[in-house]
């Protein structure tokens, strides 16, 4: 189960003249290299997530995105593209010396470790997939079934403000606000970490990758699909989502479909943060799939 932990090493990794922090738990053979979601999110909640994995004999690398938390926060948009942030991974996963990494990648964590495995398929032991998705199209067409769920009325005015570019005004950031509860984290009071990361939110990459929210997609991912190249990924895959994730169970079954080697858990009781939702059901089945994958 998780637990606030201060890390073992926190380390600065030069990459192209920008500095990034990464933070080191444990020192297992064996490493779970986690890619935060956001974009623009301190790795807080994901690491105090994950750093108890420790336990069971394994290190844990998590690191500050550039833009973010400790991280350097340069304002060039040019910056915010997942290409560029899978060379920062590399970068890091070199710097620290990690050799082939067990890679956790949440929500665009995910994207980016997608987009990793297709680059780097030989620095990976296994590839872990939590609510996800590979198919931003497909996702954005489960967006709005979720959002019809609100009535009509609501999505009417959703979609008029989106259309003006209000989406600061209260009745569509109540909207929004339904949306994360129902489908973000269903927990009447948000762990701690995962307030840490909200509040130091950095929208610079997060509106020019993604968009204004979690359920309007309109940045330079919004055409981003990577099925077509999925059954290129021979690594062991392991794909978990919530019941009621926004990031749904009909998108991460999709990503089973297409890679070879993979299996696929959905968290009852959970939607995007199951870690945290449904820790009794998560960690089981996270701690099974790397104890099976462990290098003889």
């Amino acid at each position: 189960m998780w637990r606030e932990m201060h890390p073992d090493e926190r380390m600065e990794v030069e990459v192209d003249g920008h500095k990034v922090i990464a933070y080191s738990f444990g020192s297992g053979a064996e490493t779970v290299f986690c890619l935060n979601g956001g974009p623009g999110l301190p790795c807080d909640y994901l690491r105090e997530a994950h750093s108890c994995l420790v336990d069971k004999g394994y290190r844990v690398v998590a690191f500050d995105q550039l833009g973010t938390g400790a991280s350097d926060r340069p304002t060039d948009p040019a910056l915010w593209t997942i290409g560029r942030y899978v060379e920062e991974s590399e970068t890091v996963r070199k710097a620290l010396g990690l050799g082939k990494v067990h890679m956790l990648g949440h929500s665009w964590g995910g994207w980016l470790a997608i987009d990793y495995a297709l680059t780097y398929p030989e620095n990976l032991r296994t590839l872990i997939l939590e609510d996800t998705v590979a198919d931003m199209p497909h996702l954005i067409s489960e967006l709005e079934r979720l959002r019809a769920a609100l009535g009509p009325e609501t999505v009417a005015m959703m979609q008029k403000h989106e259309a003006q570019g209000t989406y600061d005004h209260p009745e569509y950031m109540a909207a929004v606000t339904i949306l994360n509860y129902r489908h973000v984290c269903r927990l009447q009071e948000w762990p701690a970490p995962v307030r840490r990361s909200l509040d130091d939110w950095n929208m610079g990459p997060y509106t020019t990758m993604q968009g204004p929210n979690e359920f309007l997609y309109i940045g330079n991912l919004k055409d981003w699909n990577r099925i077509p190249d999925l059954p290129r990924m021979t690594v062991p895959t392991l794909i978990t989502v919530g019941e009621h994730d926004e990031l749904t169970p009909a998108c991460a079954l999709r990503m089973k479909l297409a890679i070879p080697n993979a299996e696929l858990k959905v968290f009852t009781s959970a939607s995007h943060m199951p870690f945290y939702e449904n820790p009794g059901d998560y960690y089981p089945a996270l701690l099974d799939f790397l104890a099976r994958h462990r290098q003889a």
